[in-house]
């Protein structure tokens, strides 16, 4: 995941064809700009909450940050993540894939729990686990967290 020069870039050449402030991003999402700089840095990996408020910010996709697609934007890209839709396009993602839960865990290395917690809309899919699906099974991460109807990769 190489997403820190892609939020740079968006900072500095975004659609207000001005260069913004790492403090006028976090203020905007409700961080301080320390917690955002170590995102730009990559020293702190991007919880998808926060992800999915930074796409919203600069009107971009999260494939896009991520680089999982050159397209910066979908057309209808909702705002926010929809859980309940997520959790439901993980599951029918894993059934498709014909993969038990133990067995998608064990490919994104993590617990059969975490799977299961993120199916029952306990929790939201952590980013790592999330790139490591879209980019081992070539789908959206907009798609799977309900930012978009379709899957275009």
């Amino acid at each position: 995941m190489n997403y820190g020069e892609k939020l740079k870039e968006l900072r500095e050449y975004n659609d207000l064809n001005r260069k913004i402030s790492q403090r006028e991003v976090a203020e905007a999402i409700g961080l301080k700009r320390s917690a955002y700089n170590q995102y730009e840095q990559q020293y702190d990996i991007i919880p998808v909450k926060r992800l999915s408020q930074i796409a919203d910010y600069f009107n971009v996709s999260i494939d896009y940050i991520l680089g999982l697609s050159n397209l910066k934007s979908y057309s209808h890209l909702n705002k926010g993540i929809n859980q309940e839709l997520s959790q439901k396009r993980l599951k029918e993602f894993r059934k498709n894939q014909k993969l038990t839960q133990d067995k998608l865990a064990k490919i994104i290395n993590a617990d059969q729990s975490v799977i299961a917690n993120i199916e029952r809309g306990r929790n939201l899919i952590a980013t790592p686990f999330l790139y490591d699906i879209c980019t081992k099974y070539h789908i959206s991460a907009d798609y799977l967290l309900g930012k978009i109807d379709q899957n275009p990769l």
